[in-house]
């Protein structure tokens, strides 16, 4: 591809012409991946992420490119530019996978449908940190080997505006350079630190030299436009007073009857709510932005006509008229794609600051642009941080005698802009035996030697105390008692995944304010507090009232609580208050999640007696049953009509796709299996003989399926006593029933018995080893061991099972020090991505039916 047919196709992804960089990147990345630039050093409104539209361009003249991006973002925006972009490269390239945190984009499983697809998975630090490292928040450990396989594999990471997360940054290279070490890596797994503010010291060390503008860019007439488009800058002390209220005040004296579009920025919540109502008491109608809101709030922002006005691309929503304001904290400094005419902010560290004047006037579109900039006076800055930053970055503001252009900002003099950035974090290093311990994901426990995740992905901030999220679950408030210990909280976490948008975030110290004041009206309501780890601790909503504050951020820090549906504590703008009486309409937001057809991506649907209904029938309709939850009798009415729940997902689409809700046959399951791994790996550049063990373990790795005490499991009718299912489904009207549960794993079954299938004894002992271990790990299990409970077939254990069992964590050891951590948990995640999707979109041809023999 040259250079013209190159700009052709970019515009014809992009709706624009490259830029020289753009053009160049390109080049570089057509080369291969070792040729990928490790840093990119872009200012802010000149494309960064178009980096998406260069890797695809790029991937179609060399193919052997890493064929999934993920592009990091250090915080959770409304509309972040990636998605943009990704959207519309979609409308072109259908075929593109994509998962961002955005709609109906968010977390999907299409990403991990097929592991040879070409694919954008757009997340957080947390959100991709946290599946790197085995340990994916709001992911059950069943799902976090795939995550991190199909994250850590195949795969260029873009860490976007890196300089605010070193820490990560950190942990990245260090992921690239531990999979370096195995022979078979060849370059699959590569990181590009991008920044618009990037430090050019960390700790007095240079970084290396970064891929960036070259004066073909800076000559070019947009760069020139973008980069020197005017912002007036005025600096003024603080006066007297709340300072929220005064950036409210000086926002209402300049700007309103500007009829424009205006930002405030502030650094703290508690000056949120005091801009905010003094806006209120000016009749002004602000809107807010912050992380403190939940993602569902902040998505209907996009609906909204007055946010619409800050968007630099027309929806189709028409905007509203005169002077809009929004008030933000950072959550609207990075990544978000929005733009003002003027702002009113804090003072805040050097990096903070440049991402605040990039929202303003971002395409210099307009000649009268301004800042103003409330500071403290001289005395009043701390000695501890960040507060010896900000005033260092007060000092640079002065020097740019008003004139706060992107360029003027890169004129300052790079070591005094490092000085003022945020302080470095602690970074804690890696080990091997760190990466061990969270590859074990099967131990759900806490484990000795495998440390929380979070302080590895962000450092250890002195100066930022712990947050805590919240989210809203119906089930909370439903499975209690005995209930608890036949659908364990984990696991129906793990089948109905937490979602972005269903969680709210803020200072741990406030959440629990905000629920102490929930548990004095409601103490008897059950919470479930969900660990780092995805392990729950069931409490009541007035233990954490009983609570010491010195308990608080070691009980409810970097955690999750999840409240019942019914005790209210949200506000109608998204955020926590403990004062806030229950919805009209459930909190519960899990289920409003649709795709581009309109069409629910999941529903959990009650049902009281045997008989459906109109509406069962339409939401669930092309879904498959994921779960079913049966209520016990009341014990003071035995004729009262029988409860249930069942849970639903929307399966990933492909061409003449069935609904999932037909038993299928064990040969059949089987068969699809078959038939979807090889589809996968015929486009994968895998050597030979792993093509074979993957094809072979999906041949057999439902073997110990065929097993009364599973088909009872699954609810096989008595009446169809040895036929074997591989899937359950229902029968007339009637979703099959488990009829016993217990602890036993098919998975360890097929182990049993592959043992005597001829063509697997045929095998040498390499393509044995990896054979046993993808289909003892196809659902999660043996990483590295079976529990004891597990193992137990009560119609045939024998000792030689024992001798089984005890060689799955050896052979889990040895292959891990052969492909590496990520390396295996890739190979074991195209099975399993083959197994789901076949379950997903079972062939009709293996259904069975009443009539079938």
């Amino acid at each position: 591809m040259n250079d013209e047919q190159f700009r052709e196709r970019f515009r014809e992804l992009t709706g624009n012409g490259p830029f020289p960089w753009q053009v160049r990147l390109f080049k570089e990345m057509a080369k291969g991946s070792e040729a990928i630039p490790a840093r990119c050093d872009i200012p802010t409104g000149l494309g960064k992420t178009s980096v998406i539209a260069v890797w695809l361009l790029a991937r179609d003249v060399n193919p052997l490119l890493p064929r999934r991006l993920v592009y990091v973002v250090n915080r959770r925006t409304v509309v972040d530019q990636t998605t943009v972009e990704v959207e519309k490269y979609r409308e072109v390239r259908p075929t593109l996978a994509v998962s961002t945190l955005r709609g109906q984009f968010a977390d999907n499983r299409e990403w991990s449908a097929d592991p040879s697809r070409e694919a954008v998975i757009c997340g957080t630090v947390d959100m991709i940190g946290s599946r790197l490292l085995f340990s994916g928040y709001g992911v059950g450990y069943k799902g976090k080997p795939l995550h991190a396989g199909f994250l850590g594999r195949d795969v260029l990471v873009v860490h976007d505006e890196a300089h605010l997360e070193p820490a990560f940054q950190t942990l990245l290279e260090g992921i690239e350079s531990e999979q370096r070490r195995f022979a078979n890596e060849k370059g699959r797994f590569r990181v590009m630190e991008l920044s618009a503010t990037a430090r050019t010291k960390v700790d007095g060390v240079e970084h290396e030299a970064s891929f960036g503008l070259t004066a073909a860019d800076r000559e070019h007439p947009e760069v020139v436009r973008r980069t020197h488009a005017p912002k007036k800058l005025a600096l003024a002390p603080q006066s007297p007073g709340k300072l929220g209220e005064q950036l409210a005040a000086t926002a209402i004296d300049r700007f309103k009857d500007s009829g424009r579009p205006v930002l405030i920025f502030v650094r703290l919540v508690e000056d949120l709510k005091l801009a905010l109502e003094r806006l209120r008491k000016a009749k002004l109608k602000p809107l807010q932005l912050s992380g403190t809101m939940r993602g569902w709030e902040r998505e209907q922002l996009l609906k909204d006509p007055r946010f619409v006005r800050f968007l630099p691309e027309p929806t189709d929503i028409q905007p509203a008229d005169g002077t809009v304001f929004l008030v933000c904290t950072s959550a609207g400094e990075v990544g978000v794609n929005i733009s003002a005419d003027h702002l009113v902010c804090d003072l805040s560290t050097f990096e903070s600051m440049a991402q605040r004047f990039g929202r303003v006037n971002r395409f210099g579109s307009h000649s009268d642009t301004e800042i103003h900039v409330i500071h403290p006076k001289p005395d009043g800055f701390e000695d501890k941080a960040p507060d010896p930053q900000r005033r260092k970055t007060l000092q640079l503001l002065e020097r740019l005698n008003g004139n706060a252009s992107s360029d003027a900002l890169a004129q300052l003099d790079a070591n005094d802009r490092a000085a003022a950035f945020a302080p470095t974090p602690t970074i804690l290093p890696t080990t091997d035996i760190f990466f061990d311990a969270w590859s074990m994901t099967s131990i759900r426990d806490r484990m000795p030697g495998r440390p929380r995740v979070e302080p590895y992905l962000h450092g250890i901030r002195d100066w930022e105390p712990p947050e805590t999220q919240v989210a809203w679950r119906e089930e909370v408030g439903v499975v209690v008692g005995d209930l608890l210990e036949e659908y364990r909280p984990e696991d129906l976490l793990d089948e109905y995944p937490l979602k972005p948008h269903e969680m709210l975030r803020d200072r741990t110290a406030r959440v629990w304010d905000e629920l102490v004041k929930l548990a004095g009206r409601f103490p008897q309501s059950p919470i479930w507090i969900v660990g780092d780890q995805g392990e729950v601790d069931t409490r009541k909503l007035g233990d954490l009232a009983k609570l010491d504050k010195k308990q608080v951020d070691r009980q409810l820090g970097t955690k999750i609580v999840l409240l019942p549906h019914d005790v209210g504590g949200l506000t109608a703008e998204g955020t926590l208050d403990g004062n806030c009486p229950p919805a009209e309409i459930t909190n519960d937001v899990a289920d409003k999640l649709m795709n581009d057809a309109g069409k629910l991506l999941r529903v959990r649907l009650m049902r009281v007696g045997t008989d459906e209904n109109r509406e069962f029938d339409e939401k669930s309709a092309g879904m498959r049953l994921v779960l079913r939850i049966d209520f016990p009798q009341p014990e003071d009415d035995e004729d009262a009509p029988g409860k249930f729940w069942h849970w639903f997902e929307l399966p990933v689409p492909k061409d003449n796709s069935k609904n999932a809700v037909h038993p299928v046959l064990l040969t059949g399951h089987v068969d699809d299996v078959v038939k979807r791994a090889t589809e996968i790996v015929s486009n994968l550049p895998l050597d030979d003989w792993i093509k074979n063990a993957i094809l072979i373990a999906a041949q057999f790795h439902d073997l110990g399926k065929q097993r009364d005490l599973w088909q009872r499991s699954i609810g096989r009718p008595e009446r169809l006593a040895g036929i074997w299912f591989g899937k359950s489904g229902k029968l007339g009207r009637t979703f099959w029933k488990p009829r016993e549960i217990t602890d036993y794993r098919h998975e360890f079954g097929s182990l049993v018995d592959l043992q005597s299938v001829p063509e697997f004894r045929s095998l040498d002992e390499d393509t044995k080893d990896l054979v046993q271990h993808l289909i003892a790990t196809h659902h999660g299990q043996a990483r590295p061991h079976f529990t004891a409970k597990q193992i137990i077939d009560l119609d045939a254990t024998t000792p030689a099972d024992e001798a089984i069992a005890i060689e799955v964590p050896r052979r889990f050891a040895r292959l891990q020090r052969r492909f590496g951590r990520w390396g295996l948990a890739y190979l074991e995640s195209i099975l399993r991505a083959a197994d789901w999707h076949a379950s997903a979109n079972p062939d009709p041809s293996g259904f069975f039916t009443e009539d079938a023999p």
